[in-house]
């Protein structure tokens, strides 16, 4: 058993709020007494669970399917782009889960697609997979995107761009389209797309099941889903464009962000679960602090993943380059953000 399993063994949760970047330890001693009799010390012990961030997830295959690039008007008299990947790999005949797959601030669908290898693992566990696009900075909705997540980002938030209502119409277009779940339909996104994505499962909880994060914040300031969503949030403690604990990030957006632990606390509340989350580990890889609220209301989840030393570039995927890195830095290797995020997403459908 390595040492970081030995360890966390005998770590307890507490009722006290989680720091960012460690779980909080209880223990219980009975000291040794002077009679005749000893009594030996003891240890009160609080569940531990061993994460398995891949578990029941197979590894992206080369796309085999569909890809497409579609376009649809908003009631707000938009034009909205989108790009959808649909898996050869699907049977046609049967509903199928969607992850809705959002892309951080300044990026584009193309790019998300490209950084995130969503598509591959839509071939490989067959699921669809549409990749939307924010607005763009330029008056005619061209040029680098953002979303408006509440308080971020850029011109989607200054203008109050109405990206539930378009996230709605867009689902209700792909099911139009094509026989979709709707107790399987995920939403996913990094940073500014992180904060999107929190939005939706506070809005838009009647067609969204579970969320996805990496490296976001909740940007409403109510929070009321008509239906309890599951969440997985990862964020690294060495991203400086969103940092973990909040506050003006290196980035461009001069946001002054929300603790990512602000978010997860309140869609556990939402959610019903406990008060205390149970702590969790993964043993081949000592850099993952894990929290998980559950059981929650409707079989819910809320799962927290602390990642040392990662930056805020998407997890376990090659940079996409050095200008890239130079902004958000070096991608963490050693967790695979997409394939974590969809593991835990596909065993939470509603029930």
């Amino acid at each position: 058993m390595s040492v970081v399993l030995m360890t966390l063994a005998s770590a307890g949760c507490s009722s006290a709020p989680l720091p960012d970047s460690s779980l909080s330890t209880s223990a219980t001693t009975v000291a040794p007494t002077t009679t005749t009799t000893t009594i030996a010390p003891t240890t009160t012990v609080s569940p531990l669970t061993i994460y398995e961030p891949y578990a029941g997830t197979a590894p992206a295959l080369p796309p085999a399917g569909q890809s497409s690039v579609g376009q649809l008007r908003t009631a707000d008299g938009r034009t909205r782009t989108y790009r959808l990947y649909v898996p050869a790999s699907l049977d046609p005949s049967r509903p199928a889960p969607l992850l809705i797959a959002l892309h951080g601030g300044l990026g584009t669908s193309s790019q998300f697609e490209a950084n995130s290898g969503f598509t591959g693992l839509a071939e490989a566990n067959r699921f669809v997979v549409v990749y939307p696009d924010g607005i763009g900075a330029r008056a005619d909705g061209t040029g680098p995107q953002t979303w408006n997540g509440g308080y971020c980002c850029g011109p989607a938030a200054r203008n109050d761009v109405d990206d539930v209502g378009f996230v709605r119409q867009l689902l209700d277009t792909l099911a139009a389209e094509r026989p979709i779940d709707p107790a399987r339909t995920y939403a996913t996104g990094h940073s500014n797309g992180g904060i999107m994505a929190y939005r939706l499962a506070c809005e838009l909880s009647d067609r969204i099941v579970a969320i996805g994060i990496q490296a976001g914040s909740l940007g409403v300031e109510s929070c009321t889903p008509t239906q309890p969503v599951s969440v997985i949030h990862l964020h690294g403690t060495a991203d400086t464009n969103h940092p973990i604990g909040g506050g003006v990030g290196e980035g461009v957006s001069g946001v002054a962000f929300r603790p990512a632990l602000d978010a997860v606390e309140a869609l556990a509340a939402t959610d019903g679960c406990g008060p205390a989350p149970i702590p969790g580990l993964d043993p081949a890889n000592p850099d993952l602090t894990v929290a998980t609220w559950a059981p929650c209301e409707n079989d819910t989840a809320v799962r927290y993943v602390v990642v040392d030393g990662a930056t805020h570039a998407w997890m376990g995927r090659p940079a996409q380059s050095e200008i890239a890195s130079s902004f958000v830095g070096e991608p963490y290797p050693n967790l695979d953000a997409s394939r974590a995020i969809w593991s835990f997403l596909a065993t939470h459908p509603r029930r």
